[in-house]
């Protein structure tokens, strides 16, 4: 038994030094620094939006002891995502394990790293907790999966990765996506935000300017209609898309651009940011009768 857990040992100090390179120092935020993780290697960071409060005089503390200078390429705050662009070259990019995270179960061993001083850190847990696919963050960002763990995130660990024992970066660490539980955003969906962020310099989400609850619906429009429950405005700002589009307090959504609306997340599903500018027809119910509106679907600012 002491020999596999000596050999056990040696494999995750050996996974910390091999993927140690790749993770640097962010310093961009008051008092103390967090986490980040090399995307190329010509300087490209990416880290978590919530650490990065400063959108110039950020530093990058690399792992040969170099601090540099960096700027901000783009946010993405509703996957908790930030990229920047370091004045470095030739930086150690990690092994990103994108189709590994695809085959990683609920209790697989991990390892969470981070760098929020000069050296890397490391803690150990288990993947608890997995979803489906396309996960809706609460703030309406589109993750490739729901990926819990149960590390502990030490102060200074978020924007840090996520690590299997062969040392294969799962995804990068956040604490802001969902209070007081550890979350990892995959590399997939990394991958798609910064390609976006690196071509557009912002992710584009839909916007109608309204608050919603999931209401059940009258016995007959269910059987009409199919479903359960629909989506109840319980505000509508002014101005808003929604507003201009006809929505008032009180409307029932149930369907919206011709696709059935049940829940919030329906909604947030279908104001993805290539519907930014379209108008499209939303059903309604309101006064009791099925009304049919067109709503130009806003930018998320």
């Amino acid at each position: 038994m002491s020999s596999v857990l000596q050999e056990m040992s040696n494999a995750f100090a050996d996974t910390v030094k091999t993927v140690g390179g790749g993770i640097v120092r962010v310093e961009a935020r008051r008092r103390l620094p967090a986490s980040g993780i090399v995307w190329s290697e010509d300087g490209l960071i990416v880290s978590a939006n919530h650490v990065v409060r400063q959108d110039e005089k950020i530093g990058i503390g690399l792992a040969d002891g170099q601090t540099v200078s960096a700027e901000l390429v783009g946010r993405d705050p509703t996957t908790d995502l930030v990229v920047l662009r370091a004045a470095a070259s030739g930086l150690t990019v990690p092994d990103w394990g994108n189709a590994q995270a695809q085959t990683m179960g609920v209790g697989h061993l991990v390892l969470a790293l981070g760098r929020p001083g000069k050296t890397v850190q490391a803690t150990l847990g288990i993947i608890s907790a997995l979803s489906q696919d396309n996960w809706r963050t609460p703030a309406g960002g589109l993750l490739d999966r729901y990926l819990q763990t149960d590390v502990v995130m030490y102060p200074g660990f978020s924007g840090g990765p996520l690590v299997d024992v062969n040392g294969q970066v799962l995804g990068l660490n956040t604490s802001a996506l969902l209070r007081g539980v550890s979350l990892t955003v995959p590399a997939a969906s990394i991958s798609q935000v910064v390609e976006t962020l690196l071509t557009h310099g912002r992710v584009r989400r839909g916007y109608l300017g309204i608050s919603t609850q999931p209401v059940r619906l009258p016995e007959s429009l269910r059987q009409q209609l199919g479903q359960e429950t629909g989506l109840l405005l319980v505000a509508v700002e002014e101005g808003s898309p929604g507003a201009k589009g006809g929505l008032v307090l009180g409307d029932t959504i149930v369907t919206f651009d011709g696709v059935s609306v049940r829940a919030y997340d329906d909604l947030i599903a279908l104001l993805s940011g290539d519907k930014v500018g379209q108008e499209v027809p939303a059903q309604i119910i309101r006064g009791g009768q099925m009304q049919e509106v067109k709503v130009a679907i806003g930018e998320r600012q």
